[in-house]
């Protein structure tokens, strides 16, 4: 399972663990995933996303998962965000 964020893109990063004597290894900083259901209004049901804890404060913020889509980058939202995204546009239009 890849360790992206469905809505951000958000992935890992690469840095150093720097010891006290300044010795410098390797190491990867992975994003705080989560596993949640968001509510979609629009299509009056639950979707499931792995997203960041991050993201999941920018979806409150917004006011919702619809509106958070509405505003995101196709670039960033993953295949079932952006299709999720799709269903919802398409609702939408028809009210």
């Amino acid at each position: 399972m890849s360790r992206v964020c469905e809505l951000t893109g958000k992935g890992p990063m690469v840095g150093n663990n720097v010891s006290h004597a300044n010795n410098k290894t390797k190491r990867r900083y992975l994003p705080n995933l989560n596993d949640v259901t968001l509510r979609s209004e629009a299509l009056g049901r639950g979707i499931k996303l792995r997203i960041t804890a991050s993201a999941l404060r920018s979806v409150d913020h917004r006011g919702g998962l619809d509106k958070f889509l509405a505003k995101a980058k196709d670039v960033e939202l993953s295949d079932r965000a952006l299709k999720v995204k799709k269903e919802i546009a398409k609702v939408q239009a028809e009210a």
